[in-house]
Parts: structure tokens; sequence; C-alpha cells
């Protein structure tokens, strides 16, 4: 497929009018030179590194990992197109979250005509692809409304779950992404019949916890749930209010969006996979 074709139909699909995102570049000078101009000028959506004029085959993930990279590179394939969430690796513990993926990696992305194209708060918006959407339809829960709304984009759900208490919608959590989650028991433990909020990610943030309040809603499902420096004020305040916490790391309450994505480029007549990455536990 000729790759401005896919490009313009992902922009057009995706970018909506009125989202924004957080200035990708400027966190990422390294790379400066590797950067498509308009990734530059509009915060870091879309096409983020022109490296092929034909794409073959797409690979999805979440972040630009060095295991994702790896991955890509071992495949021995050139003229495709790596579509990431992010435009970054990710570690919280060592790199503060959000952090430069790998130049050599990049370089040699650009030699096999590969290129980078990124959605992170296009792809957070609600809809069929969307991060909150995907998790949602994995916990089997029941969308009512999208909501908190973010840089343009409605980046989560309220909805009901037929889970009667925390514990087993924990343990729901746990066995639909592979791993441990994380459960802070602020309020009470039985949900029956609450609505619940969903925000994927970096959802742990008080413009969420406030809307939650406004409608009644005392238990949020999210990616980031660690007690450090930046979250222990919001902690403090779901103490207050009596707000439960469910997470399950950054990568794994994202990446069924981008396993859903290779549905949209299979459509396409593109063949697609997703590329598995490793979640950090540190985030719970």
């Amino acid at each position: 497929m000729e790759a401005k074709k896919l490009y313009t139909k992902l922009k057009n699909d995706f970018i909506k009018e009125g989202i924004k995102d957080i200035d990708w570049a400027n966190r990422m000078p390294e790379l400066d030179s590797y950067l498509f101009p308009e990734f530059m000028q509009n915060g870091g959506m879309g096409l983020m590194c022109d490296f092929t004029d034909e794409i073959k085959k797409v690979y999805t993930t979440v972040f630009l990992s060095e295991k994702v990279l790896c991955k890509l590179l071992s495949d021995n394939i050139s003229n495709a197109m790596l579509f990431s969430h992010h435009p970054t690796n990710w570690n919280l513990k060592n790199n503060n979250g959000n952090y430069t993926a790998n130049e050599e990696y990049i370089a040699e992305l650009k030699e096999r005509n590969i290129s980078i194209y990124i959605l992170h708060h296009p792809l957070d918006n609600f809809g069929r692809y969307s991060t909150c959407g995907t998790l949602a339809a994995r916990l089997k829960i029941n969308i009512e409304k999208p909501a908190f709304l973010y840089c343009g984009a409605l980046c989560g759900i309220i909805g009901t779950t037929d889970c009667k208490t925390t514990g087993e919608l924990r343990d729901r959590f746990s066995q639909t992404l592979g791993h441990k989650t994380s459960l802070y028991q602020y309020g009470c433990e039985n949900i029956q019949g609450e609505k619940i909020a969903l925000c994927p990610g970096g959802g742990n943030d008080m413009f969420v916890l406030n809307e939650m309040l406004e409608n009644n809603i005392k238990t949020l499902i999210t990616g980031l749930t660690i007690v450090n420096d930046y979250s222990r004020e919001t902690h403090e305040y779901e103490k207050k209010n009596k707000i439960n916490l469910l997470g399950g790391t950054h990568y794994s309450s994202e990446k069924y969006a981008p396993m859903e994505m290779c549905k949209y480029f299979n459509d396409l007549g593109l063949p697609s996979e997703f590329i598995d990455d490793e979640p950090d536990l540190y985030d719970l």
C-alpha cells in the first residue's frame, strides 16, 4: 500500500478536530533529525518518522521499547510501518516514566524503510479501537457513556459490571491481563449495582476523580496506581472520599487498543502483527 494513502486515512479516521497532545518532540531532542516536521509541530500526533514510500506490513505496539524494536528488526523485513500508542519507552522506577527510544534502533528502522506512526490521545479517545473501549470490552463492563475529557479526547468510560465486590473485579482484571493487579480498598467492598469508572494508563488523576464524584462513582480501574511523590495527594483524596482504586500497569491497561488496531489494518488488506511487551509491575 502506498504509505501516503495509509497516513492520510489514519489521520482522517483518528486525529479529530480539538484533540491535542503533549508536545512529545520536546521530550526527545535526541531524535530531532528523524522526526517528521508535522509531528514536531502538532504536539506529536500521527506520522513520527517518514521512512518509506510503500507499506507491506504493519506492526502494532504500546511503547517503543527495546524488546519491541529488537523483535521488529529481527524479522528482517523492510517497507513496513510500526504503529505505536506512545512515541517513547516506559520505565517509572529508573526513568521517571516516558523516555526516548534508543536512537540506534530508530536509525536502523530508517535504513530498513520502516516508518513509525503514533496515536496517543487520538487512540485514547473513546471509540471502537480506543484504549478505554477495548479494555472495558475485555473486562465485560457494560459501557453507559464515555467520560473524562482530556486534551480534547474522551479517555475513559462510565459503566457497570456484574462483579459483586472489588475483590471479584480485581480477580477478573488479573485473569484478563495475565498478571497480578493492584487494589487500594479505600471505599466499600460491595459494588453490586454500582457504577464504576475506567480510564486506562495514567487515569488516576484529579480530573478523573472529580468527575467520578460528580456522578457518585466510587470505583476506578486504571493503569498506574503506585503511591509516590506525584500520586500521594491523589491517594489521600481517594481515601478521604472512599474511592476504590484498581491498577493493571501502564502497558497492560492500554495494550488491547493496538491489538484491536490489527483488525483495522487487516481490513485495509495490510498484514499486521501486535508485538507483545512486558508489563512493569512497579506501576502498581
